[in-house]
């Protein structure tokens, strides 16, 4: 698979449950961070595209759990985006442990914009990370 970004994380104990391990709904803590880190890489800042009446919003989310981060592990989120239909797109985001490279998460995170009427659309900022316009 050709990923488009990745960024490194590390696991801070806070973030782990009773059982010493990262807790499920830490992870898309991190595939959002991701995501937001990855359109800032392209020259889109969340936040200024919310001001704008843009609003990048998850439909659906996917998330194949692999096996269990614990305290202090360093992983990597790679991520791709593509598109899957006139208003929606998809991250593809997988998480690593590192440095065994070995595969922790698998997901699936489907998004869409809306403008300020609330309707779907994909703005042309985004059109061009998919090689569109």
């Amino acid at each position: 698979m050709q990923y488009t970004h990745e960024l490194e994380f590390e696991v801070r104990d806070y973030e782990c449950d009773m059982q010493g391990v990262v807790n499920n709904g830490v992870y898309q803590n991190y595939l959002e961070h991701a995501r937001h880190e990855f359109l800032r890489s392209h020259g889109i800042n969340f936040a200024e595209l919310t001001a704008t009446g843009v609003n990048l919003v998850v439909i659906r989310a996917v998330l194949d759990y692999k096996n269990s981060l614990v305290s202090n592990d360093r992983f990597v989120v790679r991520s791709l985006i593509r598109r899957v239909s006139p208003v929606r797109f998809e991250f593809q985001q997988d998480i690593f442990r590192l440095p065994d490279e070995k595969l922790m998460l698998a997901a699936i995170i489907t998004g869409t914009s809306l403008n300020q009427r609330g309707r779907p659309f994909v703005p042309e900022l985004l059109q061009d990370l998919f090689g569109t316009g």
